[in-house]
């Protein structure tokens, strides 16, 4: 892990394309603003960790293709 000392307005980049800036320090926390390109995804770690577990638990599951089938037809009757 690299740690990194940074004071309000200043910031780091990574990879040439994504910024990390101190916005603001106090009481306890620390406001950063992040700018990076559109397809790069952010997360909170707490919210980044319920998703993994909510995929990991979604692959688990055994699904019935045939009864999904009768989600997506018509009335729920196959169409053949």
């Amino acid at each position: 892990m690299l740690i990194l000392s940074r004071k309000k307005d200043e910031s780091i980049i990574i990879n040439g394309n994504i910024e990390i800036k101190v916005l603001e320090i106090g009481d306890g926390k620390v406001r950063i603003g992040i700018e990076a390109p559109k397809d790069i995804d952010i997360f909170r770690q707490e919210l980044y960790k319920s998703i993994q577990e909510e995929n990991i638990e979604a692959a688990k599951s055994n699904v019935d293709i045939k009864e999904m089938g009768k989600l997506f037809s018509k009335n729920g009757k196959n169409n053949k």
